[in-house]
This record gives C-alpha cells, structure tokens and sequence, in this order.
C-alpha cells in the first residue's frame, strides 16, 4: 500500500510538470554576435542596417513586425504575398519556422534558402536580426546604381532590348521556372538588372562555379546578357 502511495504521488508530481511544460528545456537566449557571422551568408540577396535598399531579396530594415510580402518595390512571390494578407508577420517565431525550412512554411516562396535545422543557430541569427534590423527603412528602397569598375560594367551600361531577352530566354527556361518558383533551383525572375548581370558575368569569370552555368553563358555578349536582364527583370513572380 505504501509503495502505491508513493507511485501515485509521483505519478501525479509528473503530470503536473509535464502540463506546466517545466520538463522541456528552455531554448537559450540567440547570440547577436554569432549571428552577424552567420548573415554572411545572406548579404549576397538581403541588405540589413541604415539605408539598407532591395536587391535580389528584398532589404530587411524594419523587419520585425513588418506583414510578410508587403515592401513596397519588391515582386514578391503570389504565395508570400497570400501568407502576408492572411495575417504572417515577421517576429521571432514565425522567422524561426520559416528559416528551419522556407518551402514548408511557405511552399512557392522565391527564396532558394534550404533552410537551418540547428535551432539554437536561428536564435542567433535571429538575434543579430533583431539588433540589426531596427533601423528606419530608406526613404526610397529602390536598388541604386553601383557606379563601380568591373568586367560587366559595360552589359550594364545597355539598356537590354526585352523582346531579344525573351527569344534567349529558352534555354534558361529549361531549369529556371518562368513562375519565379524555386523547388531546388534558384529563382531569377524579377531580379535587379545590374545584380542579374553581375552574376552571369561571375559564371563567365569562373568566380562562381557551375559547370551547366558556366557553359550556359560562355558565348553571351553583352547585348545579350543586357537583354536577358530586361527580360527576366520585367517578369512578375507568380
């Protein structure tokens, strides 16, 4: 009987904390510096911090809080833009689900991210984010010409001929979807014109690696990198 007694109140000791969630281990606090390292990885579409403008994704000033799919200047994807009138925002949690695996949370999104299962590495990413992002947006977030020296500086001083772009654009088609879809390969619908020519020019130079890639474009002039740009530029995603 005694022995029963003491099942019992342990029994009952465990569905009190279990009820209370005191078992689960509380996750740790994100680590802002950490993070900042980590966001190395992103700068190549995401700009962060005072002034911070659109480019291949869209610029992260004022992010908390922000309804998702709702910056003015950015073509976002139909999908984000549905998730955003049914009521996401971005706060802690809801980047927390959607780093861990954007296609899940939200499948059709643009963003070619495969996602972080390391929880307490989104924390701190999401840290430095928080930190970062606090900033007031710029006034106008439209990308702003680099005026810079580099190997396609001339391509991006063409204004690319669309209708040429869109009888090029065949091949790329074959692996990049028209929709601005990702599902494993990157999205290049609705890119900024100069980051759109960098990167090709990237291909071209072997600073980027990718055999198909680096095929793909070998042969392209500048006329025809430009009209690609106007081209793929001009597209909405679906």
């Amino acid at each position: 009987m005694r022995q029963r007694g003491r099942l019992a109140a342990l029994a009952c000791v465990l569905a009190v904390i279990g009820s209370a969630g005191i078992a689960a281990e509380p996750s740790r606090p994100g680590d802002a510096e950490r993070g900042k390292a980590m966001f190395s990885a992103c700068k190549g579409c995401h700009q962060v911090g005072a002034d911070a403008r659109n480019g291949i994704g869209p610029h992260l000033d004022g992010l908390f809080g922000r309804v998702a799919g709702s910056l003015d200047g950015f073509s976002y994807s139909s999908a984000l833009r549905r998730h955003g009138a049914d009521g996401l925002a971005w706060d802690r949690d809801s980047l927390d689900t959607y780093l861990r695996d954007p296609q899940e949370m939200i499948p059709g999104t643009r963003m070619s991210f495969r996602g972080m299962e390391d929880a307490a590495a989104r924390a701190d990413l999401i840290a430095y984010l928080e930190k970062i992002t606090a900033s007031a947006p710029a006034s106008d977030p439209a990308p702003v010409a680099e005026h810079r020296a580099e190997i396609g500086s001339a391509a991006m001083g063409l204004v690319g001929d669309r209708a040429y772009g869109e009888y090029l654009a065949s091949e790329c088609l074959t692996c990049h979807q028209q929709s601005g879809r990702t599902d494993g390969i990157p999205s290049i619908v609705g890119w900024p014109r100069e980051a759109f020519i960098r990167v090709i020019f990237e291909y071209k130079t072997n600073v980027r690696r990718h055999q198909v890639m680096q095929l793909m474009t070998a042969n392209l002039g500048n006329e025809e990198i430009a009209a690609l740009a106007a081209y793929f530029g001009g597209l909405d995603p679906q």
